[in-house]
């Protein structure tokens, strides 16, 4: 085989469809393989869902668009050499996300541990061998207050230091000769008294590169450019959520040089603290197909849609006498319709028996509790899910009258 003959796929547009081929000769192999995987799933007696609740790690996230499939499928029968693939996919996600470089990681974890080795080491090969040593190394990490949270615990892999601040004057007065980045966590943005624009400004004007950890905010699809857009030197994005690639797959983006020191401490290459999170050839393409996906998805009727699912299910339920039913809508993570729904004494069930009986129930289904009542999310529904979660809790609501 040719050098660039088993990525040829990657220099046409859209990448899918060289991945793919025709819908049509993909529909069969697909039908054939969702049949497989029933019978594989109910031989070793494993449970499967609907998936009212979300994109969870627990749950296994999303699921993988056919394409997505086929990409997997198709790659896992050639040899390629694992850079070239990590280089000519890198190149396309770049683009697609207005970055300098990106690479595909093992989930948003291990984007978060590999930009900040990176950042520690640089392209120093002895530096990378020492890692989570820091002796010698700038080694502290400014996070705001409200940021600092479990998610925390991938950085302090490296051996850095969390400095935690809390207003600009903070920040100022943590700024050292041992600084080595910032973390901003995006879920928390509107938690911390510095926002987006004003944390750039100050990694900015004292040199400082500026990591975010925007793991699970997309929609909008804009947020996948956005940040970068703003002057963020490295942004994390798990890819197994709404993008809906490989769940243990993620992305690292941002400045070329700190890419390239990321992809230092990260397989093939060994003697790092990034060896054990390995992606193998099919998730890196995988991500990719995702990626192009989900950008040149139909966003709106997309939007529409989930609306139209909250409705058919808030419809059916409101039906029962004592229940109460709530939309809204996340303002960053997992920003999508979100239906709640409570009740009064009339309805004679608790939340926790309530989602024990949908989870046992035949179709078996998953929804979170809130309090007394239940959260539900649509995105993650097949289409003609909705009517049957509709059908579900309008029967043990009205059950326990």
């Amino acid at each position: 085989m040719k050098r660039r003959e088993a990525l040829k796929y990657l220099s046409v547009t859209p990448l899918a469809g060289g991945i793919v081929g025709a819908t049509a000769k993909a529909a069969a192999p697909e039908a054939a393989m969702a049949a497989q995987a029933r019978g594989l799933v109910e031989d070793l007696g494993i449970r499967s869902f609907i998936n009212a609740a979300g994109t969870y790690t627990a749950m296994t996230a999303s699921l993988m668009q056919p394409e997505v499939i086929q990409a997997i499928q198709t790659s896992s029968r050639k040899f390629m050499m694992l850079d070239e693939v990590q280089d000519r996919v890198g190149e396309k996600i770049a683009a697609l996300c207005h970055a300098e470089a990106a690479m595909v990681t093992a989930g948003c974890w291990s984007a978060l541990v590999l930009g900040t080795a990176g950042v520690l080491t640089g392209t120093d090969l002895k530096k990378v061998a020492q890692l989570p040593n820091v002796d010698g190394l700038k080694s502290e990490v400014i996070v705001q207050k409200a940021h600092n949270t479990g998610y925390v615990h991938a950085l302090t892999n490296t051996g850095i230091k969390i400095v935690e601040i809390e207003t600009p004057a903070d920040f100022e007065a943590a700024v050292s000769d041992r600084t080595a980045m910032t973390w901003f966590l995006n879920a928390a943005a509107n938690d911390g008294a510095i926002r987006h624009e004003e944390w750039i400004a100050l990694c900015h004007k004292h040199g400082i590169p500026a990591m975010i950890d925007m793991a699970a905010d997309v929609p909008p699809v804009e947020n996948l450019w956005k940040y970068n857009d703003l002057g963020f030197d490295l942004v994390c994005v798990s890819g197994g959520k709404a993008i809906k690639g490989p769940q243990s797959a993620g992305i690292l983006m941002g400045r070329k040089d700190l890419i390239a020191a990321a992809r230092l401490n990260a397989p093939p290459r060994g003697g790092n603290i990034g060896r054990g999170m390995k992606v193998n050839k099919e998730e890196i393409l995988g991500m990719y197909v995702a990626l192009d996906k989900y950008i040149k998805t139909d966003h709106e009727k997309e939007w529409k849609d989930w609306e139209n699912r909250v409705a058919t299910i808030e419809q059916a339920v409101k039906k029962v006498a004592g229940v109460s039913t709530n939309v809204t809508v996340p303002p960053i993570a997992n920003h999508t319709p979100t239906l709640t729904i409570t009740w009064d004494n009339r309805v004679k069930i608790k939340s926790q028996e309530l989602i024990e009986r949908l989870r046992m129930g035949n179709p078996s289904i998953e929804v979170m509790r809130n309090g007394e009542g239940v959260n539900l999310t649509v995105f993650m529904l097949e289409p003609g899910e909705a009517e049957i979660v509709a059908k579900r809790l309008h029967e043990e609501l009205s059950a326990v009258v």
